[in-house]
């Protein structure tokens, strides 16, 4: 059986107000290869939006593979790495029972996940990490590109 390829991503999300229109974006890096994913939405949240360009990037995967996941967002990181766990035993309820927020995407960054082996690494955002700051001018690109497509309707 062939060993599963090890497949670097690194994802970032923006959001112009907080919440309003947010972009995300996906680089993922595989044996010299590279795809590129990005999107927006109207009105969201920053951390809606890191956790849609790590959802967004596995679940355009089309094997398990070995990831690192790269991410600025500690909210991201800590949320999959140590939070999930207790939600998911305690029926999606945080430490004060209340419904976790974002429990639809992280129902969904549970399953995408589910068939990988998972690194994830955190970079200061804004700190001149390249590929960090290149996902971040492709998230604000696709809110650009999104707002001024409306502007145009």
């Amino acid at each position: 059986m062939p060993a599963s390829p090890e497949v670097r991503i690194t994802t970032d999300g923006a959001c112009k107000g907080n919440p309003g229109p947010g972009g995300w974006a996906a680089i993922l890096q595989w044996n010299g290869t590279e795809k590129v994913l990005s999107g927006a939405e109207r009105l969201t949240t920053n951390n809606r939006m890191e956790m849609t360009a790590a959802l967004k990037a596995l679940e355009a995967m089309k094997r398990p593979a070995s990831i690192t996941l790269v991410t600025d967002s500690k909210y991201l990181l800590e949320g999959m790495t140590q939070w999930i766990h207790g939600w998911k035993r305690n029926g999606w309820r945080n430490a004060a029972k209340h419904a976790v927020k974002n429990d639809d995407l992280w129902k969904a960054l549970d399953a995408a996940a589910r068939p990988h082996s998972i690194r994830w690494e955190w970079v200061r955002g804004h700190s001149g990490h390249p590929m960090n700051e290149r996902a971040d001018a492709l998230a604000n690109e696709a809110i650009a590109s999104m707002l001024e497509t409306l502007k145009d309707q």
